[in-house]
């Protein structure tokens, strides 16, 4: 039989679940990064690329809503892991003012850039509120070709060998998708960044053949065990987060995000993607 005393401290320990799971969604889970190593096969690599480290960064959402200045840390150790290229997908701030291109421009004396190629394009929040102020947009375009991050708005650039496709944001005033395919060379080893994952399921990507890297989702921050996300940004709920094999010679990754829209994760630790390029 179970004594009193026992009974209320089982009781207590019961209430005391959901209390430190919510100190630990708030205060430990939005700030602790986890650095994701993931293989990259390419077709079209030069031998020269077979091996080298892409690294992938998204989200930042530098702004008033959390604690930034762990996205630095981030970005330190990022930097002294030296890759070969670093690309950036999208949601550098999260705007409420000009205050956070101040914000952004102290947080990219951190950004690490690839010895072989850098690059980024837009997602949706840089576009302001809305996502409809072009005028916002430009000066974090700004922000970042101070930094030496060039970013690419419905344009094709090759780096050291490595084809890479940038289209801007689906929800932003500039997106261009076609520009972009019809851009790209073929026979080369080919990566296109795209923040908005749904554009996966536009036509226009019709004969691509390679890797898309998105983010935008954050994997949905909080997703209890075998259940899905309870809020995703997407029209296509399947695009949470990790890889997707869209059946047709694309593949398709979806990075976590390393900022936090609201700080309050809960099993979708932040992230940076480490992906090792590889023939194939």
């Amino acid at each position: 039989m179970v004594t009193r005393r026992e009974f209320l401290r089982l009781m207590l320990g019961a209430a005391g679940v959901p209390v430190a799971s919510g100190l630990y969604a708030r205060f430990i889970e939005p700030y602790w990064v986890e650095y994701v190593q993931h293989t990259l096969p390419l077709r079209y690599l030069p031998p020269s690329l077979d091996g080298k480290v892409l690294v992938q960064l998204s989200d930042l959402h530098i702004g008033n809503r959390f604690d930034w200045r762990y996205l630095v840390r981030a970005l330190d150790h990022t930097c002294a892991l030296a890759p070969d290229f670093v690309v950036y997908t999208g949601d550098f701030i999260t705007y409420e003012s000009a205050e956070q291109f101040a914000q952004l421009a102290t947080v990219l004396q951190h950004a690490p850039q690839g010895r072989l190629g850098t690059a980024a394009v837009l997602g949706n929040h840089d576009y302001g509120p809305g996502w409809s102020c072009p005028s916002i947009a430009e000066q974090v375009v700004a922000c970042l070709h101070e930094a030496g991050i060039p970013v690419l708005r419905n344009a094709v650039e090759v780096f050291s060998g490595l084809q890479i496709g940038g289209v801007d944001d689906w929800w932003g005033p500039n997106f261009d998708l076609e520009a972009v395919v019809s851009c790209l060379e073929p026979g080369m080893a080919t990566v296109v960044l795209s923040h908005n994952p749904d554009t996966v399921d536009l036509p226009q990507w019709d004969g691509y053949q390679g890797w898309i890297l998105a983010g935008h989702t954050h994997g949905g921050q909080v997703k209890l065990p075998f259940l899905p996300p309870p809020a995703l940004p997407v029209r296509n709920k399947r695009y949470t987060a990790g890889v997707f094999d869209l059946w047709n010679g694309r593949f398709l990754y979806i990075n976590r995000a390393l900022g936090n829209l609201w700080p309050v994760r809960f099993g979708v630790r932040p992230e940076v993607t480490i992906f090792t390029l590889r023939a194939g």
